[in-house]
């Protein structure tokens, strides 16, 4: 027996790789307390490379943390520095899934309102409107047109004008119902421009609120306007980047319709601003609110005579002098 027990320590210390007992063919008190002693010993190893995986694991797991955060930081970085003048990227009808900048990013699209004139800043995703309360017409409309949207506006799957109502913006208090315009002898005439928006649905939906709209003669909106507003969408496509402003120009004494024939302003002009921020060019035009024959030379201004007839201020980077009808057609 005293044998087997020895033969079994000998296994042991082969097994744990720890050194003979002192006594080991002798005193059995000795060899049972190195015994205690080396399994003691083996708990601790077993332990401690439990302790060193389980650290190894939280280590990994804290250096995935960190290259996640690191990746956060930077794009936030990126993000900080971006230029305030945004253009809208490549988009088609997944638009709605693509970030597209708000218009209240762009500084060009800022407009200088009068003292004393009621104003209501909607900034829509593609189209900044200062909208007048107190007329319940807009003071001005703004907007970003590119190439990139101009392309996508004309592809064969743009959006269909037929397709929208004209619509109240629940969130503006003022705004008129679709309703108030009939019998006016007035349409609805857009001032950010349907074939402008068709490239998604979101700007198509917004640019047929009533926010949107001045009470227009209709064979002008049929006719002279829609051929200025057509130039303007093939101007996007050529020059790449455009600035449009487009607005009512007020008489003393308006014409009113609506509910009670009192609410809604009827403007005696429109304005429409376009500047080319690449190209340093802008031009102006001014028709009245009633049929307008003749080509649209005929109604080229300033941007500086804009600013006279209507009390706006636009962005001091667009040339305010210019009115040369040659350098756009």
């Amino acid at each position: 027996m005293k044998r087997i027990a020895t033969i079994w320590v000998l296994v042991a210390v082969m097994v744990m790789g720890g050194a003979l007992p002192p006594q080991v063919m002798g005193d059995n008190e000795v060899t049972s307390q190195w015994c205690t002693q080396a399994k003691s010993k083996t708990k601790g190893k077993k332990k401690s490379k439990k302790q060193k995986k389980n650290q190894a694991k939280k280590d990994k797991k804290k250096a995935k943390s960190s290259k996640k955060s690191g990746k956060k930081n930077k794009l936030g970085q990126q993000t900080a520095v971006a230029s305030p003048l945004v253009s809208v990227p490549t988009i088609g009808k997944t638009a709605t899934k693509t970030a597209v900048p708000q218009q209240n990013a762009n500084a060009l699209l800022a407009v200088g309102i009068p003292k004393g004139v009621s104003n209501e800043v909607l900034n829509y995703q593609a189209i900044r409107v200062n909208f007048n309360p107190s007329l319940r017409i807009p003071n001005c409309v703004a907007y970003e047109l590119t190439a990139t949207m101009v392309s996508m506006a004309d592809a064969p799957d743009h959006e269909v004008r037929k397709n929208y109502n004209y619509a109240r913006d629940n969130n503006v208090k003022s705004c008129p119902e679709n309703w108030e315009y009939r019998g006016s002898g007035y349409s609805r005439g857009h001032m950010a421009p349907a074939m402008d928006m068709r490239w998604d649905k979101t700007p198509m939906t917004q640019c047929f609120y009533m926010t949107n709209m001045c009470p227009q003669d209709t064979k002008l909106n049929n006719d002279h306007w829609r051929v200025l507003e057509e130039k303007v969408h093939r101007w996007a496509k050529r020059d790449k980047r455009l600035m449009v402003y487009t607005g009512p120009i007020m008489g003393k004494n308006p014409a009113r319709i609506g509910k009670d024939k009192q609410n809604i302003a009827v403007p005696d002009a429109f304005f429409k601003v376009v500047y080319a921020p690449e190209q340093g060019r802008a031009i102006a035009f001014i028709y009245d609110n009633k049929p307008c024959p003749g080509g649209i030379s005929k109604y080229a201004v300033t941007v500086a005579e804009v600013e006279r007839r209507t009390g706006l201020t636009f962005s001091s980077a667009i040339p305010k002098q210019q009115c040369r009808i040659q350098d756009w057609e």
